[in-house]
C-alpha cells in the first residue's frame, strides 16, 4: 500500500516546562485530550477567528512536533515568538524536511492523522522521506474523503476552521479555555451559523482548474479546490447547494456539470428549506 513523501513540509519543536500550558491556551487543539499515538489538526486563529496558520501537531518525546506547509513556518516561528512573553516554552525550526504518509499495509508506527482516522483510515505521518510513491495517491485519497489543504483548497486568514471541517475532525477543542478567536468560533458553533463547508465534487467530465467558481445558474455558490480528473474539492454555501439539489437545477464548474457531496463522515446533510426556516 502507499507510502507518498511530501516534499512542502516542515517542522517545528515546541518544548519547556508550560509548552502544553502555552499552546493549549493559544491554538484551537485541545491538547489535553492529544493521545501519544495521534496526529490532529490544529490552528492559529486571527481574533475574528479566520485561520492564519495550519498545522498538525502530536506528543513527542517531551514536547509537541508540529508540522506544517513550509511556506508558513517562519511566520509561525514569528508569531509563537511574539506570545511567549515570560512561558517558559523554547521552540525550534527542525532540520528534517517533508513528511511520509502512509496508509493500509504500508503504515508505520509514526502518529495516527486524526482526520482520517475519522474516515475510517490508518494514516501515519513521519518526518523524512521514506515513501516513494506519487503524491497524486495521496491527493486522490485526501479528495474522496474531504480533506483539505491551505493554500490549495482555501486561502489563509480568508476560512474558519467549520468551513474546512475542523470541528468535526479534531481540530477544534470545544471543552478547553479560551484561545485566540475563541469567542468567534463558539458563537458559531452554538448558533449553528456554519453556512459555507467543504464538499466532495464529482464532474462529468474533467474538472477545470483550480479556483473556478460553482455556479447555480448565475450565481456563485463557492469555488473549486483540489481536483484529481473528474473530482475535487470545494468550499460552498451548503444551503444554495441544498437548494439547488431539492430543485434539480444543475451545478456547474465553469462549463462542466458536476454534482456534490458532503463528506460521510462529517455526519452532516445539506440543510433543506424547512431547516432554513426555523434556523
Amino acid at each position: 500500500m502507499p507510502a507518498v513523501f511530501l516534499r512542502e513540509r516542515s517542522f517545528i519543536r515546541i518544548t519547556g516546562a508550560e509548552a502544553e500550558t502555552f499552546l493549549h491556551n493559544l491554538i484551537t487543539t485541545d491538547l489535553a485530550s492529544l493521545g501519544a499515538d495521534e496526529a490532529r489538526p490544529g490552528a492559529l486563529l486571527t481574533p475574528q477567528g479566520k485561520i492564519l496558520f495550519d498545522f498538525m501537531i502530536w506528543r513527542d518525546g517531551p514536547g509537541f512536533l508540529v508540522e506544517t506547509d513550509t511556506a508558513q513556518r517562519e511566520g509561525l516561528l514569528k508569531r509563537l515568538t511574539m506570545y511567549r512573553l515570560r512561558a517558559k516554552v523554547d521552540f525550534a525550526a527542525e532540520d528534517a524536511q517533508g513528511v511520509t504518509v502512509a496508509w493500509g499495509d504500508a503504515s508505520t508506527d509514526g502518529p495516527r492523522d486524526s482526520r482520517f482516522a475519522k474516515a475510517g483510515i490508518l494514516l501515519t505521518r513521519t518526518p523524512g522521506e521514506h515513501g516513494s510513491d506519487p503524491e497524486t495517491l495521496y491527493d486522490a485519497l485526501r479528495i474522496a474523503n474531504g480533506i483539505t489543504v491551505s493554500g490549495r483548497d482555501f486561502a489563509l486568514q480568508d476560512a474558519f476552521p467549520h468551513d474546512v471541517l475542523m470541528d468535526l475532525n479534531g481540530g477544534l477543542g470545544f471543552r478547553k479555555g479560551c484561545y485566540i478567536g475563541q469567542e468567534v468560533i463558539s458563537r458559531m458553533h452554538h448558533r449553528g451559523t456554519a453556512r459555507r463547508r467543504v464538499v466532495i465534487v464529482n464532474g462529468s467530465a474533467e474538472l477545470p482548474p483550480s479556483g473556478t467558481e460553482l455556479t447555480v445558474g448565475s450565481k456563485p455558490i463557492g469555488t473549486l479546490g483540489s481536483t484529481a480528473g473528474n473530482m475535487g474539492l470545494a468550499i460552498v454555501r451548503i444551503d444554495r447547494a441544498g437548494e439547488a439539489i431539492a430543485e434539480e437545477a444543475p451545478i456547474k464548474a465553469g462549463g462542466v456539470d458536476i454534482t456534490v457531496s458532503l463528506p460521510a463522515w462529517s455526519g452532516l446533510s445539506f440543510p433543506t428549506s424547512a431547516d432554513e426556516a426555523s434556523a
